[in-house]
């Protein structure tokens, strides 16, 4: 019994660590502890300059691990270190009140707002076009081009321009942002959905026309159905590319609110533990937004009975 008690353990030990290489959770485990050692690396040899000015200007007769100690402890790094950054979200996001303007899930959902309401807009419109573009041959010819040229404009460059001129109208706020993301978003949607509407088999096409079936049936009960799958694929990059485009909307209005604010902030008085922070969140609501379109795909495909 004795023996069975102790052999019990390892066995499920091995059972586990054998999962964990077959899966995925091994092999991300493995690349995060990389990463975060490059990373402390990185943050000394980055910081390593300042530290030894400052001990040489004070005299101070410094050693290795003193160094280390300090280039993962400045006030205002070149690069922080990971805990630093850890530390800061767990200021700005669980010991602030959530209608604090240092609170960054205060600036996280008004830069959301504006992610949502430009993918959603971006959907619809590149859904429009991807429809006009399979039906229309003129429109194939001749729109379709110039919506692949759309997207070689720096949206760096773009951006203010279209800011300003929708000021100048009256338009502020979460509507420019918006347009900004529905700019950046409608194309890969535009792009997925003329894919996947031309996915149906020629002979599948040639059965609904022996059925005589309408264009609109056959976009209904063939084009869109096998559409899904190429259709939440491009969502799932356009919501990630919508939070970009409604970051940098932010920035050259000099917002008081939203992500690109605290990057704004950060830049301007040295704080790079701050513009960090804030880089890591929206790297989380990027992934977070992305799952949701997963998981809305998941339950839509099955409920159509396609394979997912």
């Amino acid at each position: 019994m004795t023996t069975e008690a102790i052999a019990l353990p390892d066995s499920t030990a091995a059972r586990l660590w054998s999962r964990m290489r077959e899966g995925k959770a091994g092999p991300v485990a493995v690349v995060v502890a990389v990463l975060l050692i490059v990373w402390y690396a990185g943050a000394v040899y980055m910081n390593a300059p300042l530290l030894i000015d400052k001990y040489e200007r004070q005299k101070v007769d410094w050693q290795f691990g003193q160094l280390v100690e300090d280039a993962w402890a400045l006030e205002r790094p070149v690069l922080p270190a990971p805990h630093q950054i850890v530390d800061e979200m767990n200021k700005t996001i669980f010991q602030k009140k959530i209608t604090s303007k240092r609170s960054l899930v205060y600036h996280s959902w008004v830069t959301i707002s504006s992610t949502l309401v430009g993918f959603a807009f971006g959907a619809i419109l590149g859904i429009a076009l991807a429809v006009g573009i399979v039906h229309v041959r003129t429109l194939d010819r001749s729109l379709l081009p110039w919506i692949i040229a759309s997207q070689t404009i720096p949206i760096l460059a773009i951006a203010p321009m279209i800011i300003v001129v929708l000021g100048a109208i009256g338009f502020t706020g979460l509507i420019p942002k918006a347009i900004i993301s529905m700019y950046l978003c409608f194309f890969p949607v535009t792009i997925g959905m003329v894919k996947g509407l031309r996915s149906p088999d020629p002979l599948q096409m040639d059965l609904m026309r022996t059925y005589s079936a309408s264009q609109a049936q056959v976009f209904w009960k063939l084009r869109w159905p096998s559409s899904l799958p190429f259709l939440f694929t491009s969502l799932k990059v356009a919501i990630a590319i919508s939070l970009v485009g409604a970051i940098v909307g932010e920035l050259p209005t000099g917002a008081q609110a939203g992500i690109g604010a605290r990057l704004l902030v950060g830049s301007y008085y040295g704080q790079t533990i701050k513009i960090w922070a804030a880089l890591i969140v929206a790297a989380l609501l990027a992934a977070l937004l992305v799952s949701i379109v997963a998981l809305i795909e998941k339950a839509v495909l099955r409920r159509t009975g396609a394979q997912s």
